[in-house]
């Protein structure tokens, strides 16, 4: 049977003028429609092909092969294109937007903000639906990570602390301010690593691998920029901020003391406005 909201591997079963039926078992044949047939590969009866379903205007399964933002069973930002009396509309790369009740909305939002949501199958309807209201699909079990552990980060919201991010589609953990040493928006998503597991509970995170290894990493980078430049880098400890962050992915502290010990060790020179290999 096709699982609606979901990537489906289909057969198609006939040709028509207007697309492909594939065959869905339980929830009959769906129309894959003839825009989205794939014009690099065979589509004879019998051949299968990868699709998303969902429901179309009229709550019919439909399939379609382009990549929706997210499905079924997925934390994803997704943008308010819409309001009304019903809900909210959230563009997740489809033709029919994704319905956000507005008794799953978790704050205010307006047509052009983003908002992290969970993918869900209302159980009433059918229909696939959005939530703000996260704590219910997280995992409740006691974390597992280790300290320096690199994972995936979903960055939520801001709060007085720092920002909460969703790690792995699992736990909830929070970015400090002193670690977000570059822009971080709803819906954005990081590299990072756990920091801390705390005795509560919680989970510190950051942006930046720790220790040695991770020093020596981008001491080692920033020779590697240098030579790349025939000697010579155009940034230095007055760089911007954001500009550290964009060439080397790390805050500007950790980058004056990756320099600082360079300097240190006789390697480089350190000038205004560039360093230079000595």
């Amino acid at each position: 049977m096709a699982d609606i909201g979901q990537y489906n591997r289909l057969a198609i079963v006939k040709h028509t003028g207007f697309g492909l039926y594939l065959d869905g078992g339980a929830q009959g044949e769906i129309l894959l429609p003839k825009r989205y047939i794939p014009g690099d590969r065979s589509t004879e009866v019998g051949e299968v092909l990868e699709v998303f379903v969902y429901l179309d205007s009229e709550d019919k399964p439909i399939a379609t092969t382009e990549r929706p933002r997210a499905q079924v069973g997925q934390f994803a930002g997704l943008k308010v294109v819409e309001i009304n009396r019903v809900g909210l509309f959230l563009d997740r790369g489809l033709p029919k937007d994704l319905l956000l009740p507005h008794s799953e909305e978790k704050r205010p939002l307006q047509v052009g903000d983003t908002c992290v949501v969970y993918v869900y199958l209302d159980p009433r309807t059918g229909r696939i639906t959005a939530t703000a209201r996260l704590d219910r699909f997280l995992d409740r079990t006691p974390a597992r990570y280790r300290a320096g552990q690199p994972v995936e980060l979903l960055v939520v919201e801001a709060t007085d602390l720092g920002f909460k991010a969703i790690i792995e589609g699992r736990h909830w953990g929070l970015i400090h301010r002193n670690e977000a040493f570059k822009p971080l928006r709803p819906g954005q998503r990081e590299k990072g690593f756990i920091r801390e597991l705390r005795p509560d509970g919680k989970i510190s995170l950051t942006l930046q691998a720790q220790g040695r290894a991770a020093a020596d990493a981008l001491q080692t980078l920033i020779l590697e920029r240098i030579e790349a430049g025939q000697g010579v880098l155009k940034v230095s400890d007055k760089t911007p901020p954001e500009e550290i962050a964009r060439l080397f992915g790390v805050s500007k502290g950790n980058f004056k003391k990756a320099i600082g010990g360079l300097y240190k060790q006789g390697r480089i020179r350190i000038l205004d406005d560039r360093i230079e290999l000595v």
